[in-house]
């Protein structure tokens, strides 16, 4: 064995949540925390995902033993769990978010034990004093040793100025987006807003992804909007064709209540409402729909795509438009490189997509799309 193979065999410094270890002291820039998926991925726990065998991006988020300053009421991160549990033990979108040794994680990939998987990496910002200035070191180090990998920029813009793009941008990442979440004002507020003690205001927000649109130009921005916190399709897909007619584009998360989230007891997004969002965002995003070409019902469902029904019917068989939407990885702009296996539901009932859908997925999700309560892997219901 080589030096260089004894070197990435050896035990990282590395912390799974529930270990129940002190972990204060592991704290960006010299740590990060990663989704569950990457470090599978990347060889740092056991697993397998259903039907996928990677994600294609590297999920990192900067970490703190303070935690995140904002309370989202969605959100497993929010400040209200710090008498429940260390920040480093909380779930976030679903999963468990190990820590480890930014140096370790870029060894390995410069190593390829990724085996060549990750088509991109994403840093994530939380609400705290030092996030803006850990990122800016998390990217300079990555652009200088992994140039091969793209990066994307997941923001906080409740502490981001017009420069901080700019500066970002020069950097080297080329992908910033912004986790709007809600698609309302009055939702924003609820949930992520003064009513709920949390620092974001819906037209900052706005703000940056206004100047994301300046500095990084088409293509190269996006926001998250995630489905299911009570607005109507309309609500959602008109947001899209406004993030689209500025030249970004959508990157759709479905409702799924997050274990000690101040919203754990709400439902996830009805299936119906999930199937047709996700296909009206696809079709502003990628086929020049746009959302004025589609009808909506009284109660804001949409009833027309405002495609012919061969075209419409052919995107459907594709399955495309149902796969996790994210950042593009380095070959088809259509299929997101941010695949987060199973970060909106479990593989026995998925709602987004890690994976191509075969003619079978696709039947259900057409049922599932007439309203009729088929799970996702309910053999008898294809039958």
């Amino acid at each position: 064995m080589s030096a260089r193979a004894e070197t990435l065999s050896q035990p990282v410094n590395f912390y799974r949540p529930g270990d129940y270890v002190r972990s204060g002291d592991m704290r960006s820039p010299e740590y990060v925390q990663m989704s569950t998926a990457a470090a599978i991925t990347l060889g740092l726990l056991p697993g397998a995902m259903h039907r996928t065998a990677c994600t294609h991006c590297l999920n990192l988020l900067v970490t703190y033993a303070e935690g995140c300053r904002a309370n989202c009421s969605y959100c497993g991160l929010a400040r209200h769990r710090e008498e429940e549990r260390a920040y480093a033990d909380r779930n976030f979108i679903r999963v468990d978010w190990p820590t480890v040794r930014y140096d370790d994680v870029i060894e390995r990939v410069r190593h390829g034990t990724d085996h060549g998987a990750f088509e991109r990496m994403c840093i994530s910002m939380i609400t705290h004093p030092e996030s803006g200035d850990d990122t800016i070191t998390l990217l300079d180090r990555w652009v200088a040793e992994v140039p091969e990998v793209p990066v994307s920029i997941l923001s906080n813009p409740t502490t981001m100025t017009y420069a901080d793009l700019e500066d970002l941008r020069q950097r080297g990442a080329d992908i910033f987006t912004v986790a709007l979440d809600a698609v309302t004002p009055d939702i924003f507020e609820r949930t992520r807003g003064k009513t709920v003690q949390s620092p974001h205001r819906w037209d900052t927000y706005w703000q940056a992804i206004e100047w994301a649109a300046e500095i990084y130009g088409p293509e190269k921005f996006g926001a998250h909007l995630i489905c299911g916190m009570g607005e109507t399709e309309r609500d959602m897909l008109e947001v899209c064709q406004r993030i689209r007619d500025l030249g970004g584009h959508n990157h759709m998360f479905a409702f799924f209540p997050e274990r000690g989230s101040l919203m754990e007891d709400w439902d996830p997004v009805p299936r119906d409402h999930w199937r047709r969002v996700q296909l009206g965002r696809f079709l502003i995003d990628y086929a020049g729909v746009r959302a004025q070409d589609m009808r909506f019902d009284d109660a804001g469902r949409v009833t027309d795509f405002g495609l012919d029904r061969r075209e419409l019917d052919a995107l459907i068989d594709s399955g495309k438009p149902f796969r996790t939407s994210g950042c593009p990885g380095r070959s088809d702009e259509e299929v997101s490189a941010c695949n987060r296996p199973y970060g909106d539901s479990s593989p026995a009932d998925i709602l987004s997509f890690p994976f191509a859908l075969d003619a079978r997925d696709v039947r259900v999700v057409r049922r599932q799309m007439a309203g009729e309560a088929v799970g996702t892997f309910d053999h008898d219901a294809d039958n």
